[in-house]
């Protein structure tokens, strides 16, 4: 399944910059940066439920924002990029 995690984490203090770098490497080892806060994840659903409790471990509830946004028919053809095109690459094959 085809995942966007998009994040917002409060970095007024330096504890907040710790969880923003911590949330950046976790969604490292799931997908691929598109954006500075970002992610396009491909995950089985073992997968997803892990990134999400690990998030959910790392942020502030009361100061952080994360999303995920899921589609199950997610091609191409459905992405529209204004720009630089830092996507994923659907025709390559995947390691997961």
């Amino acid at each position: 399944m085809f995942y966007v995690v998009t994040y917002d984490v409060a970095t007024d203090t330096k504890e907040g910059q710790r969880r923003l770098r911590r949330v950046a490497q976790t969604c490292e080892g799931y997908g691929q940066r598109v954006q500075k806060s970002v992610f396009e994840c491909m995950l089985d659903e073992t997968r997803y439920v892990e990134l999400v409790h690990r998030l959910g471990d790392i942020i502030r509830r009361d100061e952080d924002s994360v999303r995920i946004y899921r589609t199950k028919d997610f091609t191409r053809n459905s992405l529209v990029v204004l720009g630089k095109d830092l996507g994923l690459h659907l025709d390559a094959p995947w390691t997961v």
